[in-house]
């Protein structure tokens, strides 16, 4: 892995008033980009002056062509979400009959809406511009709020998501060329290594299943490990979701899961994160993806995890502190969070913790259109509540002990040559 640091270069921050406009029109999250990135823009956080440590570079995003969407989403579904006529729900019904709106995931969770055409390739583009800002040696740190869209399907909408642009990053990262290590020929390049970690409350099922690979042998240049909830009936439904199960012909050590029971507060992460350092250490990745869905804070509408944004050890902004303390270059991305002035607080501290200048958790929102949806605190904080943690000693000693045997089989794989 690279280790060296680039003081001079630039966090990244991915943003264009196209991208806000078009990701507001979102059914699932109606004006929630605009509400993050007004709040990021009036905390000052963009500014020249905000941080003596790091310089936030705004970058627009570039849409992403049809043939980059193609990488990975199949050309029916991208022939019909990428048609302006199939934008809206009316247009669409009469398009097309019922059966291949539900055969494209158009229904239900993921309706067609008005902008849809332009959605998907400025969202898709957004997380692949990105990813080439890390790659083009631009930034060691980059930010797309918008992105982290984690169950979007090859061929069809799924789960409030309608591009798969974390696996179309990921993949992008994947064909990237590294320099060389030290014992290695100057003419020769090297593959990159990419640790994905979801921290969304709900299991980052599409992104896993594209990178999963059952009875492999030798190493992957990708490994994913979401942190989630998980029982039954709790969507999604996949196989992938449960604890690592190392005996069994299907684990795949590069594709690895911890479900946490409902109340999960920061007391359960702090618990977990050295299974998360200790993965990071023994893959040794040149860069890490992570998906900052906030749906598993406290006051989230799906009221299941009780998750603080606050600085305490084990909180979500504790989390991405120790992350941005590792080696490599990272990549962070938004998610769920359906509470979307917790969402703007939470990814707007998470910027200013990014930026190497955190914002006092106490600072008063500042006026503005949309400042009464921040009652009644009208402060950045998001709090824990008093849900009962669920997860019990025995159950964490279970999942440090999965993960001990887990640990033991990537070794393995990663030392094939």
């Amino acid at each position: 892995m690279q280790t060296s640091v680039h003081k001079e270069a630039p966090v990244a921050y991915i943003v264009s008033k196209e991208l806000v406009q078009v990701s507001s029109l979102l059914p699932s999250n109606r004006l929630r980009s605009m509400m993050v990135h007004s709040l990021v823009n009036l905390m000052g956080l963009l500014s020249p002056g905000y941080s003596n440590n790091a310089k936030v570079q705004v970058i627009s995003p570039s849409r992403a062509s049809s043939e980059a969407l193609a990488v990975y989403h199949s050309r029916d579904y991208l022939d019909f979400v990428l048609d302006p006529d199939n934008s809206h729900p009316s247009s669409a019904t009469q398009a097309v009959n019922g059966a291949r709106l539900e055969d494209l995931g158009l229904e239900d969770d993921c309706p067609p809406f008005q902008g849809l055409h332009h959605y998907v390739p400025l969202v898709g583009g957004a997380s692949l511009t990105a990813a080439r800002t890390l790659t083009a040696g631009l930034a060691e740190i980059a930010i797309c709020w918008d992105g982290g869209r984690h169950h979007a399907q090859k061929s069809r909408a799924s789960g409030f998501c309608y591009v798969a642009d974390c696996i179309l990053l990921l993949l992008a990262l994947k064909r990237s060329s590294l320099p060389p290590l030290m014992s290695s020929s100057p003419e020769t390049t090297r593959k990159s290594r990419t640790m994905y970690l979801d921290l969304d409350l709900h299991f980052s099922d599409a992104v896993s299943q594209a990178f999963y690979t059952q009875n492999a042998f030798g190493t992957s240049q990708i490994l994913t490990l979401s942190i989630h909830h998980s029982s039954p009936g709790f969507f999604p439904i996949s196989s992938l979701s449960g604890l690592p199960q190392p005996s069994s012909p299907a684990f795949d050590p590069f594709t690895l899961a911890i479900p946490l029971h409902r109340g999960a507060s920061d007391t359960t992460y702090a618990r977990i994160w050295p299974i998360v350092e200790n993965l990071f250490s023994i893959f040794d990745p040149d860069f890490i993806v992570v998906q900052c869905g906030v749906d598993a804070l406290s006051g989230d509408p799906c009221k299941t995890f009780n998750w603080s944004l606050g600085d305490g050890v084990g909180s979500l902004s504790w989390y991405i502190g120790k992350i941005k303390s590792l080696p490599g270059k990272k990549l962070f991305l938004g998610g769920g969070g359906y509470n979307s002035p917790n969402a703007a607080r939470a990814w707007t501290y998470l910027t200013s913790v990014l930026v190497d200048n955190p914002l006092p958790l106490d600072s008063q929102i500042p006026d503005h259109t949309m400042f009464p949806s921040y009652a009644p605190s009208f402060t950045l904080d998001v709090p824990a509540g008093n849900m009962q943690d669920e997860n019990t000693e025995a159950y964490l000693t279970s999942v440090e002990n999965c993960f001990q045997e887990a640990v033991v089989a990537l070794e393995q794989r990663l030392n094939v040559r």
